[in-house]
């Protein structure tokens, strides 16, 4: 007697691939497709002969350059947080800021007071 279970699910691979690069969690995807987190591992293995993760690694990977070259665009566009913000995070520019008023005052005096007499 044959065995009868659960029809196989069948993956959309173009909704799947855009769903990484939309950085959408495993849970996400899993949710999207009706089925449980097992089922999506179970058919990468099966399909592509490859772990979720490594599958993933290679479709969000795209999700990732199309949001750098947006930011890109509005920080050439004259986005100032954004040209800031690049800057910090990729020329690893950074605030600095200059010690004033009576904390300057004091830093000094702890300075001079821990200096030895001649």
């Amino acid at each position: 007697m044959a065995k009868t279970g659960r029809p196989r699910i069948e993956i959309d691979w173009d909704q799947l691939d855009k769903l990484c690069m939309l950085m959408a969690t495993l849970v996400d995807i899993a949710s999207w497709f009706d089925c449980s987190v097992d089922t999506i591992e179970r058919i990468i293995k099966r399909e592509h002969e490859i772990t979720f993760a490594e599958y993933y690694k290679k479709k969000s990977a795209r999700g990732r350059i199309s949001l750098r070259r947006k930011q890109y665009e509005v920080a050439m566009a004259g986005n100032v947080s954004m040209l800031i913000w690049l800057g910090k995070q990729t020329l690893g520019q950074k605030d600095q800021q200059e010690i004033e008023g009576e904390l300057k005052v004091t830093i000094n005096k702890i300075i001079t007071d821990e200096r030895p007499e001649e």
